[in-house]
């Protein structure tokens, strides 16, 4: 395997589907993942590290691939307004390409949410000025637990703990949108954040299997070896992030970010199968029609297979 690209082997069947009209494309389902940033120590990269998970190898899908905290929005994150600091909710609507206030808490909330859940990292205060600094004890864990089996909602859990929810805490990186050919599609905003002080990660996923701190660089350099697995999302925003010396930097330049959503195509060119991400020539995969006996191959070309494993997201890299 050149790098570290996932490509599962029933991608060529299903896109040969949908180009014969034989497949519907499912309707994508809306979330967000958080890239969690924090300063290293002085005298070491000189560059932020980025919170990552890897999802267990036992997944049906992206298993073994480093991924971000994130996850689906819950029909709940827009029940009710919650008690907001930040842009007001009509920027947000604006910046993420919504149309509703509603909408836009949805999205925010998910991202808020999902970091709470998978790294225990809360991006929310008792003050608009302020962030909670332990998010450990008994009852912390009983709330995130009951989040995670939605017998919780985040409105809820917020009220209940009087907090107040820091949308100015997170900037707008990134959008994807899951193939048209996959059979579970997210349309997945990608932010950034960084660490509050006094909180620390760690792995509260079920779907992960370890956690890791590492420079964007590293974790980039690490997937074209071939050594880290990732989706396209994950590594191209990755990619983006090596420029920043510090969190904050990163967090300034979040509004200069592009949010048009990046969605896969795919051609039929002869006797190949050509995928695309647009803007992302790195990722363009060409897929034989044809195995050598003549029958349909379902393998990409160069030898490249995959073990199978939940996209950014997306769910943390769901796209």
């Amino acid at each position: 395997m050149s790098n570290g690209q996932w490509y599962p082997p029933e991608w060529p069947g299903r896109i040969r589907a949908l180009a014969a009209g034989e497949l519907t494309a499912a309707v994508p389902r809306r979330a967000a993942t958080v890239m969690l940033l924090r300063d290293e120590a002085t005298g070491t990269t000189g560059a932020p590290a980025v919170h990552m998970l890897r999802r267990r190898t036992s997944m049906a899908f992206a298993g073994g691939a480093y991924a971000y905290p994130g996850g689906g929005v819950d029909p709940r994150d827009d029940d009710r307004l919650v008690r907001w600091a930040g842009p007001a909710l009509e920027t947000w609507a604006g910046r993420l390409g919504v149309g509703t206030r509603a909408e836009a808490q949805a999205i925010v909330c998910a991202a808020v949410r999902e970091t709470y859940e998978e790294a225990g990292v809360l991006l929310a205060g008792p003050t608009p000025e302020t962030v909670v600094t332990d998010t450990t004890g008994d009852d912390w864990e009983a709330d995130r637990a009951a989040l995670v089996a939605r017998e919780l909602s985040f409105a809820a859990f917020l009220e209940g703990r009087g907090l107040v929810l820091r949308s100015d805490l997170l900037g707008a990186w990134a959008r994807w949108i899951t193939p048209e050919f996959e059979p579970r599609r997210y349309d997945t905003w990608f932010f950034v954040a960084a660490l509050p002080a006094g909180q620390r990660t760690r792995n509260a996923s079920t779907e992960a299997d370890r956690t890791v701190w590492i420079t964007p660089g590293d974790a980039a350099d690490g997937y074209d070896r071939g050594e880290l697995l990732m989706m396209p999302p994950t590594v191209a925003t990755l990619r983006t992030l090596r420029p920043y010396a510090t969190a904050a930097q990163a967090l300034e330049a979040a509004s200069d970010q592009d949010l048009t959503p990046v969605l896969a195509q795919a051609r039929l060119d002869g006797d190949e199968l050509v995928l695309s991400w647009p803007g992302h020539e790195e990722f363009t995969k060409h897929v034989s029609t044809k195995g050598t006996d003549g029958t349909p191959a379902g393998v990409a070309s160069g030898g490249e297979t995959s073990d199978g494993t939940e996209a950014p997201g997306t769910e943390g890299g769901a796209a």
